[in-house]
């Protein structure tokens, strides 16, 4: 005999929020369907197995479950007057097999807990991702049964020879389809069954990508430019405090208050990866803090570019610092091409030339933790590009004859 439940899923989907599942258990086997709803556990009935009236939408999501729990019901009350004996698996699939569930559905689905979590940063992104696969798959509806490998195939010429993208880029476009997939999988709303990713399907690979930092007399010409106009200046001031701090972030850069500098050394959270560290100061960067010194705001804030900003406003945060990010970049272009630098000058070239010099010279773990990189893996990947010492003398030794 089997029994159905609605239940609270223990395990967080969005950081404040639990999915609403309703749990099927036969010959003590459970499998779970997700209903695609999240309630917070304070808004949850567990005696009721329903969602308290204090919710806003508390009327919706209870006659949604209501009819989860029907549909479930009546597969379950077929399954027990067959002769034949049905597993919990083939129950699942017949339930979840009567729906065909939209991609683009739970693409918004995925778009709307990126928002929850205040992701700013990267729903932008991946909103404008999904919005260009609707547009090129030319309609509002998409089955994920559809989603092929020939489809995806076409999908990446495309995005490679028609709209002139990085392979880079196309690689992150095929990755957001791949999320939503796989959310979709695991909410039993897609089978597995025609899952194009993995082997001999849509493999994702990330194609290396060129890095180029600044030469050692190139920096120079950086620290020792003068008849710059103060934007100017204050663009190279943040560029060189970035490598000078082993190539931190413009966005961790711009939130560096004066109370993370202690006994001579920086602390700091870094916002990618959470990953906490402390570096000391050089003192290349005390000559130019020195200058930030005698200007002040009310976040405390070293640099005053995000200015009155409400640093509680993540929103609010993110569009300012890429407007200054945008701002700053450009002045570097200016810089670089008065000073007859013929390279991409960027506030994020500083963490490649922090990379180029120091080359083959620091260990790797030691650069691992310059870097503040979560794995060793990422370090090799990203500092192959700047250890050229070996492979130029292995180079030599079969040349130089």
């Amino acid at each position: 005999m089997a029994s159905i439940k609605v239940i609270l899923w223990e395990k967080k989907k969005t950081e404040n929020e639990h999915p609403i599942v309703i749990r099927i258990t036969k010959d003590r086997k459970s499998t779970y369907l997700y209903t695609g709803q999240y309630v917070a556990p304070k808004y949850w009935d567990e005696t009721e197995r329903r969602v308290k009236s204090t919710h806003p939408n508390a009327t919706i999501l209870n006659q949604l479950i209501l009819k989860k729990l029907a549909e479930a019901n009546g597969q379950l009350l077929e399954s027990e007057i067959k002769e034949d004996y049905e597993s919990i698996s083939t129950i699942k699939r017949k339930i979840t097999g009567k729906k065909k569930t939209d991609f683009f559905i739970v693409a918004d689905q995925y778009l709307d807990n990126l928002l929850k979590s205040e992701k700013y940063r990267q729903y932008n992104t991946q909103k404008n991702r999904i919005k260009k696969f609707k547009t090129f798959v030319g309609k509002q509806d998409l089955a994920f049964r559809e989603i092929s490998v020939a489809l995806l195939r076409k999908f990446e010429t495309y995005l490679l020879h028609e709209d002139k993208k990085a392979p880079r880029t196309v690689v992150n476009y095929l990755m957001v389809i791949r999320t939503v997939y796989n959310r979709a999988i695991s909410d039993s709303q897609a089978s597995k069954d025609l899952y194009p990713f993995g082997k001999g399907k849509i493999q994702i690979k990330f194609p290396q990508s060129e890095k180029i930092g600044l030469s050692i007399d190139e920096v120079k010409l950086l620290e020792n430019s003068n008849e710059l106009s103060p934007p100017q200046q204050h663009a190279v001031n943040l560029w060189l405090l970035s490598f000078y701090f082993a190539g931190i972030r413009f966005g961790d850069l711009l939130l560096l208050k004066w109370d993370d500098f202690k006994d001579e050394r920086l602390y700091y959270r870094m916002n990618k990866n959470q990953k906490y560290d402390s570096l000391k100061i050089p003192e290349k960067a005390k000559a130019i803090m020195g200058f930030y010194s005698q200007f002040s705001n009310k976040n405390n804030l070293v640099f005053p570019d995000l200015g009155e900003t409400n640093l509680n406003d993540k929103k609010a945060l993110l569009s300012r610092t890429q407007s200054v990010n945008r701002n700053i970049n450009r002045t570097l272009q200016r810089v670089a091409d008065n000073l007859k630098i013929n390279k991409k000058l960027s506030m994020h070239i500083a963490r490649h030339t922090f990379g180029n010099i120091s080359g083959d010279r620091i260990p790797i773990q030691m650069l691992q933790k310059l870097y503040r990189h979560s794995s060793v893996t990422t370090t090799i990947n990203y500092q192959a590009n700047f250890m050229k010492k070996e492979a130029d003398t292995a180079l030599d030794k079969v040349i130089n004859f």
